[in-house]
């Protein structure tokens, strides 16, 4: 099956080779967008599978482009030339999956799609580090990883034993936008699987 996906950069020389790469990997590109705002109406209107996003665009920045268009269920990959700390937490903070330096390879952008696709965080070496540190740096400051009220309902809901497509018929949403919520989840919650997630589910109280 072909992944879908939505470039958006602002940077056309760019853009186009990040699309050529793309395609000749038998990916399909079904849009473009060269700014924040164009990219979000381009995600509304054919949903893709991974939006490959950069972070600093006319508009809307990726970071709130990111936050618009993954409770659609729409994946996202930032691409960025930036590597600082918080670009990049702000980013995954945002619903991205993974977070990619734009000195990547082609075969290295094309891997990072693929596992983005099947929601599998990717990150440049060293920025996963980074991101995990700050999740228990979080979780020690707060005593508890902070979840989203919709995290939390769909937690709740696994708890109970609900499938992902029943979840999203019971909550109003698509199956896919559930699987991002429960990857997201087992992020912030440093899990590995279902099973676990039910268990700190069940130790919460939220069964």
């Amino acid at each position: 099956m072909s992944l879908r996906l939505v470039i958006a950069d602002d940077h056309p020389i760019w853009r186009d080779a990040v699309e050529r790469d793309l395609q000749s990997a038998g990916l399909d590109v079904v849009g473009v967008a060269g700014d924040g705002e164009k990219a979000i109406r381009v995600c509304t209107a054919v949903t893709p599978d991974v939006l490959v996003c950069d972070l600093q665009m006319p508009g809307r920045s990726g970071v709130e482009v990111t936050a618009a268009v993954v409770p659609l269920g729409v994946r996202v990959l930032v691409l960025s030339a930036s590597g600082e700390q918080t670009d990049v937490l702000e980013a995954v903070k945002a619903g991205a999956t993974g977070y990619l330096l734009k000195s990547a390879s082609s075969a290295e952008l094309v891997e990072a799609v693929q596992k983005t696709a099947v929601g599998e965080a990717v990150f440049t070496s060293g920025l996963a580090g980074l991101v995990l540190g700050e999740y228990r740096r979080t979780a020690s400051d707060t005593g508890a990883p902070q979840l989203t009220e919709r995290e939390t309902e769909v937690l709740r809901l696994v708890a109970k034993g609900l499938t992902a497509k029943q979840a999203a018929e019971r909550l109003g949403c698509s199956h896919r936008t559930v699987e991002n919520h429960v990857q997201n989840t087992l992020t912030k919650l440093q899990l590995h699987n279902r099973s676990q997630l039910v268990r700190y589910a069940l130790e919460q109280g939220l069964d």
